[in-house]
């Protein structure tokens, strides 16, 4: 099972969410996404938001479409997406995909890349994306991971995001590291590319950032 989750960015920096969409997958509703998703035809298993984004006849829509409506009161200690995260990653779902996360307001969209480390940190949960038109973003902990090469998003960026990353190693990549210190604030790991179908990445301490984008 994944759960996809839909906020409020702006929809001209979704891709088809249609794509996305199986049997088995859930949707959740994020404020102005709820709205965006049933104007898809996709109607969300759970909605989350204060809903200050939306108008009066939005909000009746809303209201007549989706059973589980979790409305909060803007005055409160987490964000919408927050509130969605939490309740998503106590699913246990295989991947959580985040949408209409980026773009808009830069408070929100930071917010919204920190909060990627928060199941990582707390459950070593690392099975969490922000997709957009022109990027896919997660975080890995410490470790040996294969990549794969997506045409779409071809080029592959590392960014630590943590004080310092240890012992990043690149293979199969047009330009290869080894062993390499990155502390916070290089860019030494910008925009690289995979020379093969497949290579690797690795490093030994910190939590780095990756981001496949495309043109």
């Amino acid at each position: 099972m994944n759960i996809n989750i839909l906020a409020g960015g702006p929809s001209e920096l979704l891709p088809s969410l249609e794509s996305y969409q199986t049997d088995t997958d859930i949707w959740v509703g994020v404020d102005k996404g709820v709205f965006t998703l049933l104007t898809k035809g996709i109607n969300p298993a759970i909605a989350f938001g204060d809903f200050d984004s939306v108008t009066r006849e939005e909000m009746t829509i809303i209201e007549e479409k989706v059973d589980a409506l979790n409305q909060f009161k803007p005055e409160k200690d987490e964000t919408d997406m927050e509130l969605a995260m939490d309740w998503a990653i106590e699913q246990n779902p295989a991947l959580i995909r985040i949408f209409g996360a980026t773009g808009g307001r830069i408070d929100h969209f930071i917010a919204n890349i920190q909060l990627l480390s928060k199941p990582l940190v707390s459950k070593n949960f690392e099975q969490v994306e922000i997709i957009d038109q022109k990027n896919i973003v997660y975080l890995r902990m410490p470790g040996k991971y294969l990549i794969n090469k997506n045409s779409h998003f071809k080029y592959i960026s590392f960014l630590p995001i943590t004080m310092e990353v240890s012992g990043i190693t690149l293979e199969g990549f047009k330009y290869p590291l080894k062993n390499q210190f990155l502390p916070l604030g290089s860019t030494l790991c910008i925009s690289n590319e995979l020379i093969n179908d497949y290579g690797h990445f690795s490093f030994s301490k910190g939590i780095l950032m990756v981001v496949r984008s495309n043109d």
